[in-house]
């Protein structure tokens, strides 16, 4: 509509009704909407729009797909359960600090320790994940954290096979150890690997017929400290042994901690843990015991004569430990101890690196 018609409109719009006039305001908006439109499409605005629309949209369809693989990689973190590993790392820690008083340490062969029981511990989870998930301990009433197979963002199968090739690295690096400390570090390793399958897995399942408890505590502490300190030096030794009762029980209050959290959904899946068996009054006495014996162990090194006060660097943590106990015996609701179980594997690692800084000062 050219402007002259718009002009003739208006005169005739005076000698109607309200409803002609709008009318003509309607015309002259779609007029004047036109003809910006012809403006832009001659500048080239529109095509530039159209084609900055169009890499808008396969930008956000590229970071679409990022974000799902992020997504899933951190549903494998989950899986993994990091907030466990410092079980598997303090023991290697402390045993190495031993090794370094007494002259034999070597930092190849501590940190392929390390890489070792990481390795193990992941690998462990996963196996759990799974077991778990196929006999029916993970279900819709859990309390504890997100188990990717009971909850669908992974298969059961997938996360099988990342058991079994996580184990199977674990074992390729504990070739070199075995290399460097012989048939004894091959024994240990295949039995801690067979152990962390048949720990929720296999016919006679460690956490469920009860044996948790015991199986953390030998693995996570006598093995993992006494194995570390021998694979460096090259013998046994009482103090590695006295050494690894405070990490042992340490990383066992980790298990505590979540058996007290699982008790009632374990009883009704079969999982006879210590708590299922004999009650949480047990699991808050079995914490407390395991925290007197490890801080009993800095005073016996201190009384052996060998260690200067250094030793008892480990009391610095006493008061978090104490704070922790106290917060076990009075929350009842049960999904606050999920993080109470992360804080009392904090407080194994603050104790692990206490002592064995104190170790290797002397």
């Amino acid at each position: 509509m050219t402007l002259p018609v718009l002009l003739t409109n208006w005169k005739l719009a005076s000698h109607y009704k309200t409803s002609a006039i709008l009318t003509l305001f309607i015309d002259l908006r779609n007029t004047i909407s036109a003809t910006v439109f012809e403006v832009l499409y001659n500048s080239g605005y529109v095509l530039n729009l159209y084609r900055l629309s169009h890499s808008l949209k396969r930008f956000f369809s590229r970071s679409r797909n990022e974000y799902n693989l992020m997504a899933y990689i951190s549903i494998w973190i989950e899986a993994a359960r990091l907030r466990t590993l410092p079980a598997a790392v303090v023991p290697v820690l402390t045993g190495a600090a031993l090794a370094w008083n007494h002259g034999g340490f070597h930092t190849g062969v501590t940190f392929a320790a390390i890489g070792c029981a990481l390795l193990i511990q992941v690998a462990t989870n996963f196996a759990n994940d799974y077991f778990d998930y196929v006999k029916g301990a993970d279900n819709d009433d859990r309390v504890g954290f997100t188990r990717a197979s009971s909850s669908g963002l992974i298969s059961p199968d997938m996360m099988l096979k990342a058991a079994i090739l996580t184990f199977g690295l674990a074992f390729l690096l504990g070739l070199y150890l075995v290399w460097v400390g012989g048939w004894i570090i091959l024994l240990i390793g295949v039995a801690s690997i067979l152990s962390g399958l048949a720990y929720t897995g296999g016919p006679f399942p460690l956490a469920y017929n009860g044996l948790g408890d015991l199986f953390v505590f030998i693995f996570f502490g006598i093995i993992a400290v006494t194995g570390t300190y021998y694979v460096n030096v090259l013998e046994w030794s009482y103090e590695a042994f006295v050494i690894s009762l405070a990490i042992g029980a340490l990383a066992t209050n980790i298990l505590v901690v979540n058996n007290l959290r699982d008790v009632e959904t374990d009883a009704r899946s079969n999982k006879n843990t210590l708590g299922v068996l004999f009650g949480e009054r047990f699991l808050k006495t079995e914490y407390a015991l395991m925290l007197v014996l490890a801080y009993a162990i800095p005073l016996w090194l201190l009384l052996s004569g060998d260690y200067s006060g250094w030793v008892l660097l480990p009391f610095i943590s006493l008061p978090v430990a104490l704070l922790l106990y106290r917060s076990l015996l009075t929350i009842s609701d049960k999904s606050l101890l999920n993080p109470h179980l992360g804080r009392t594997a904090q407080l194994m690692a603050l104790f692990g690196i206490l002592l064995s800084a104190g170790i290797v000062i002397g």
